[in-house]
């Protein structure tokens, strides 16, 4: 799998268990340690699609990572070019912008001190240590945004 296909799916404790729970938690206004709902429409259907993001904020931006690679939510808001961040009754309209791989190295490095307790196994062994060259091998496989 190359980096512009990388996906891992989400197994049956995060798909069944873990998701459902951030996401109703969220819904309720409970940010787990600043997690919230993106709400996306879809390519295809134009139905809006949620998932639980864990946004980062560095150097007073806004950033969505997808751990997991190139996943569905990700090929949604490139073609939407943005949609909704939630946190209880609290709905934020956003705009993106994908950053090209030589911009990620300090975001994913951020994002790795932040959130590795949570998505750490998803970046094959770096963490917020990794060299600006560890992070720029596995960059395509790991889409950023900047959120407006």
């Amino acid at each position: 799998m190359t980096g512009t296909d990388r996906y891992l799916r989400p197994g049956f404790f995060t798909r069944h268990l873990m998701n459902p729970l951030v996401a109703l938690l969220t819904r309720l206004g409970l940010s787990v340690k600043g997690s919230h709902v993106l709400a996306v429409r879809g390519r295809t259907s134009g139905e809006w699609r949620t998932v639980p993001v864990n946004p980062l904020d560095l150097d007073g931006h806004r950033y969505l990572i997808a751990p997991r690679g190139h996943a569905e939510w990700v090929k949604n808001i490139r073609v939407a070019g943005g949609g909704e961040l939630r946190l209880g009754r609290k709905v934020q309209p956003i705009h993106v912008i994908e950053l090209a791989d030589a911009e990620k190295p300090a975001v994913i490095r951020a994002y790795l001190k932040q959130w590795k307790w949570e998505v750490g196994t998803f970046f094959d062994g770096l963490d917020e240590k990794a060299t600006d060259e560890q992070i720029l091998a596995v960059a395509p496989g790991f889409p950023v945004f900047v959120v407006s």
